[in-house]
């Protein structure tokens, strides 16, 4: 299994950009004790066996507290690396001064677009921020910035924002979005499943919306292959095989499997499907979308 792994987080505490990791916490996702060091390539590519073969991952964004100094350090990762590395990084697209820090940025090769998690919930637990990002005028002027400049978007959020997103996207001609964790099914309910297929569709119809299936132990932490299953093909029904890759998000879904089961239940999901689909689920869509 060749794969081109186009979601996963290194994080090196010694910068001190990472402060929520430094002291473990307790979240929606149980306790992030496990994980809460530094996490660096090496441990990464150690993950993989039984027949893995890393060839390539993205990088993306763990919250640091200075963007531009978290971009640098990975790049300063991705020039000793044994394989390819790509960086999605952070910023706030809503600061009137977002352009300048894009440019900054993209002095580093390794970068390919930026995250701004707007994950918003009625349960504070699940809430990653204090405000309706996408509401904010200035969200759609930064979209818009980063078009200009070629990055793309990683779009973080729940089912119920999909429709508020996809109307910022269609109005923002020329931008790649990549929808994470395949939309994040929230909601676990017979409802909750009916409003996350309407929020795939929603997005999907856009053409420039991509999305990565990951992520499922966020939230099933027992999660199974037979489990997933159908939250896997749901996703590939609704965005087809060609906009659409597996992602290990790891180590944060290290708390809750090993990389050989999560890959190997990937692989057991798409297994009708022909040698030249499933080398573009496993590698060859990540490459081509964050354009390695």
């Amino acid at each position: 299994m060749r794969i081109c792994d186009p979601h996963i987080h290194l994080w090196d505490l010694w910068t001190r950009l990472y402060p929520g990791l430094e002291t473990p916490s307790v979240g929606y996702i149980g306790s992030n004790a496990a994980i809460a060091r530094s996490y660096l390539l090496p441990e990464y590519l150690a993950e993989a066996s039984g027949g893995i073969e890393i060839a390539a991952a993205v990088h993306v964004e763990a919250f640091p507290t200075d963007p531009l100094a978290e971009v640098a350090h990975v790049q300063g990762m991705a020039d000793a690396a044994p394989i390819a590395i790509a960086v999605v990084g952070n910023a706030d697209l809503t600061r009137a001064d977002v352009g300048d820090l894009l440019d900054k940025m993209a002095q580093y090769r390794a970068l390919r677009g930026i995250r701004q998690v707007v994950n918003l919930h009625p349960d504070p637990l699940y809430t990653y921020t204090a405000r309706d990002l996408m509401a904010d005028p200035g969200f759609a002027r930064g979209l818009k910035a980063l078009a200009a400049r070629g990055l793309s978007f990683d779009l973080q959020l729940y089912p119920h924002q999909a429709d508020q997103a996809a109307g910022l996207i269609a109005e923002t001609e020329g931008l790649c979005v990549v929808l994470n964790h395949a939309g994040m099914w929230v909601d676990r309910t017979a409802a909750g499943w009916r409003g996350w297929k309407a929020a795939l569709r929603a997005l999907a119809v856009l053409p420039q919306v991509s999305v990565k299936i990951s992520g499922f132990g966020m939230l099933d932490t027992g999660w199974t292959a037979a489990g997933i299953r159908p939250l896997i093909l749901e996703t590939l029904e609704a965005f087809g095989t060609d906009r659409a890759m597996f992602a290990s998000n790891f180590p944060v879904d290290k708390l809750f499997s090993d990389f050989p089961t999560l890959w190997e239940a990937f692989a057991g999901a798409v297994a009708d499907l022909d040698a030249t689909t499933q080398a573009g689920l496993f590698h060859d869509n990540a490459r081509r979308i964050y354009r390695f």
